[in-house]
């Protein structure tokens, strides 16, 4: 058994498909359709990310969220501050390698400092 898909739900399908498609570098499997978008890595290793249409708005905090490796975290964070999301209010702590940000509908993920193998 493995993951193949980790799935946000969204009440603005198109912004938050097109974020996150964006934000990962991902192509959709197939177009999009009925509020379902599967985003997978173009290069193929890594887990799908998909995104499906609700009626109902989050309530509190999530229960899961993106842990996001780059070796360029400065330059990443402007650049999906760019493409719509926002800072997290949480303070950074100078000895964290990660900066907490929230995508269009509120949905935390982290921009985490990590080598990455070429």
């Amino acid at each position: 058994m493995r993951i193949g898909s980790v799935v946000i739900d969204c009440i603005d399908f198109e912004t938050m498909w097109r974020f996150w498609q964006e934000a990962l570098r991902y192509v959709p499997r197939e177009d999009p359709a009925d509020g379902w978008v599967v985003l997978r890595d173009p290069a193929g290793p890594n887990v799908n990310v998909s995104l499906q249409k609700v009626v109902e708005p989050r309530v509190g905090r999530n229960r899961l969220h993106l842990d996001l490796y780059t070796g360029d975290p400065a330059a990443e964070v402007e650049r999906l501050l760019a493409l719509g999301a926002t800072r997290h209010p949480r303070a950074a702590e100078p000895d964290k390698d990660f900066v907490v940000l929230a995508d269009p509908e509120g949905n935390l993920f982290c921009v985490v400092e990590k080598k990455l193998d070429p």
